[in-house]
């Protein structure tokens, strides 16, 4: 069943890029999104403490856009680093230490690209239940882990 709610969802987003509704681009949808399926539908579907992968996938569709709205609010940030005209004294570069609470691999990949994809920090290092995060500021470092683990915890990790 994982396989069909990959299939959907990669074939609807291909659509949504793409634009295109003749007969050679949704063939080439069709043919794409089911390729993608048969790779990676284990490891977007994957969800060891339910059976109902459909749920996760909706919760992580609905982390999306919390996740885009601090990657535009990290930027503003970055970009208020970058145009400051003391910017020396405000960029402040730090390494930070965590140990997650996530269990799943899954999880914690996601957590570790949604860091990555947030401007001004970026994952170098997961082991086991620690990550270690890069931030551009201090200011950048001090919501690591935060909501951002809360969050992906209810999508990956409840029932």
């Amino acid at each position: 069943m994982r396989y069909i709610y990959t299939f959907l969802i990669m074939f609807g987003f291909w659509i949504l890029l793409s634009g295109k509704f003749d007969l050679f681009h949704l063939t080439l949808g069709v043919i794409s999104s089911g390729l993608v399926s048969l790779i990676s539908a284990d490891l977007f579907m994957y969800d060891p403490q339910s059976r109902n992968h459909l749920t996760t996938g909706v919760r992580f569709l609905l982390y999306l856009p919390w996740l885009l709205f601090q990657i535009v609010l990290s930027t503003l940030h970055v970009t208020f680093l970058a145009l400051h005209p003391k910017m020396k004294e405000q960029i402040d570069p730090t390494i930070v230490t965590f140990k997650t609470n996530l269990k799943t691999d899954i999880a914690k990949v996601a957590l570790a690209n949604s860091i990555t994809l947030t401007p001004g920090t970026i994952t170098i290092r997961v082991e086991d239940q620690v990550f270690y995060v890069h931030a551009i500021s201090r200011k950048a470092a001090a919501g690591l882990p935060g909501e951002m683990e809360e969050r992906l915890a209810k999508v990956f990790e409840s029932d």
